[in-house]
């Protein structure tokens, strides 16, 4: 009686952890899902929105120093699958004439409407073409250049596990130091959020976002 009655308990145990697992696999999925359906409603209008914006700055960049004013670069996305990410130009052409390098503080590669451009975060708006191809979410991990991604994974183990979710245009990194904390410090705050993923935490780091653009903090 006593062994039937452990069985029993057992098995309720059993069913109680299948069906926690049922519905957090549910509520997973159901994020995931109205995350991407987001994430091209915003970044279509998003665009038409800010096309203006993009064309003038263009002209701007253009008038400023010779070359292409959209910039393209390969980045890894997720699962470590390439991409190209556009962005509007910063930086003079062949800025990395001498190789990769990460953006410093008062950069001199920077041009006079390249540092407003950082400083508002409208090189980014591009980006939104980005999201919208799917290689992109408008929140994730900051999608680094190959070369970085092999590097910090050396110097940094799990530095991959980053690319378990797309990359973003903002993030929970990017929102609290940016270009100021090291790939460690960044590792960690992408994990952070890829382990709270959720419309709550979403939303934060829009809010967050939108103050930064608005002050400018934590540019380059």
């Amino acid at each position: 009686m006593k062994l039937e009655a452990t069985s029993n308990s057992f098995e309720q145990k059993e069913e109680i952890i299948k069906g926690s697992t049922v519905r957090k696999n549910e509520k997973k999925f159901f994020y995931k899902f109205s995350r991407r359906a987001l994430d091209i409603i915003t970044a279509s209008l998003g665009i038409l929105l800010s096309l203006p914006i993009i064309i003038i700055f263009a002209l701007i960049i253009r008038l400023e120093t010779p070359g292409n004013p959209i910039f393209i670069q390969e980045r890894v996305g997720l699962n470590g699958k390439t991409f190209y990410i556009y962005k509007l130009r910063s930086m003079f052409v062949n800025a990395e004439k001498n190789g990769a390098k990460w953006a410093e503080k008062n950069d001199i590669r920077v041009t006079k409407v390249g540092r407003f451009i950082r400083k508002t975060r409208i090189d980014e708006l591009p980006q939104l073409f980005n999201v919208l191809k799917g290689d992109m979410s408008l929140i994730g991990p900051r999608p680094e250049r190959y070369i970085f991604t092999e590097q910090f994974e050396k110097e940094i183990p799990g530095f991959k596990n980053r690319l378990h979710v797309r990359p973003g245009v903002t993030g929970w990194a990017q929102v609290n130091g940016g270009y100021d904390i090291t790939p460690k410090e960044k590792l960690e705050l992408d994990l952070q959020y890829i382990e709270r993923q959720s419309f709550k935490f979403d939303f934060v780091i829009l809010v967050k976002t939108v103050k930064i653009c608005i002050t400018g903090t934590g540019s380059r």
